[in-house]
């Protein structure tokens, strides 16, 4: 089996793949601190669950776009697994593919793994859509080559930033408003209906301008925890995939196990 491992700026996502079959995934959340140790007795546990022994485990792949967690990921693989890790995009497990941009090693590797999963899953032109931390929008050709994209704050930083830099504003949920209406009638609406529909409206924005500049069929593929969120309020998205990033994963490891 194939433990993947998505090092993200605020959590990490452990997949478990039994070939190509997402057996399992566990969410915890990134702190650069937290020791081999640690997440080996926090992972040991949801593995039993699993009714899966650390034997089982053959290949462990993570990406991380948090460098301060690479040292004490590599200690739980090879500590209490007895394997040294695939770190993606290094090694036998660079990219491989074009990354037409000014400065390619700037990349973070979610947004390279996101590219390999949607080019292989979906094909032709596409604009790749991650709701993350920050909220990334890849432009990616027919070949797979990554042209370049766009990054903005996450919705959930935005929010942040609004209540941490007013003294009356009141912490909301994120979530889509009550009413369709776009005037709203208290500060918690008003506030809704900004963080939402602004968002929206500023997703909807970028992906036409983006479409237009490629100027052929365009995807777009989103994904990320809030994708299946907008979804539900926009029609902007042709493909929803929660698990594009630790697909790119499976599909990377896979090519590396291949070459033995």
């Amino acid at each position: 089996m194939l433990l993947a491992i998505d090092v993200g700026n605020t959590n990490l996502v452990f997949a478990l793949f039994d070939g190509e079959d997402l057996r399992a995934r566990w969410r915890i959340s990134t702190d650069g601190r937290r020791t081999g140790d640690e997440y080996a007795v926090w992972l040991f546990q949801l593995l039993g669950i699993e009714g899966v022994s650390r034997e089982q485990i053959t290949h462990i792949i993570f990406g991380s776009v948090v460098p301060r967690a690479d040292h004490n990921l590599t200690v739980l693989c090879e500590k209490y697994f007895g394997i040294t890790p695939i770190v993606a995009g290094q090694g036998d497990a660079a990219w491989n593919f074009e990354i037409d941009v000014e400065q390619p090693s700037s990349l973070g590797a979610d947004r390279a793994l996101n590219c390999i999963a949607a080019h292989h899953m979906f094909g032709g032109d596409m604009i790749v859509v991650d709701f993350g931390t920050a909220t990334k929008f890849e432009a990616v050709d027919y070949n797979g080559a990554y042209k370049g994209g766009i990054i903005t704050p996450g919705i959930n930083l935005s929010l942040d930033a609004l209540v941490g830099k007013t003294a009356k504003l009141p912490r909301i949920a994120i979530g889509a408003p009550a009413t369709r209406s776009v005037i709203g009638r208290n500060t918690e609406d008003q506030m809704q209906i900004g963080v939402f529909w602004g968002y929206v409206a500023m997703m909807e924005g970028l992906i036409a301008r983006m479409k237009k500049e490629v100027g052929r069929p365009t995807k777009v593929v989103a994904t990320g925890g809030l994708s299946v969120l907008f979804d539900d309020h926009t029609d902007i998205f042709d493909v929803v995939d929660t698990d594009l990033t630790i697909r790119g994963l499976q599909l990377l490891a896979a090519r590396v196990i291949a070459k033995g």
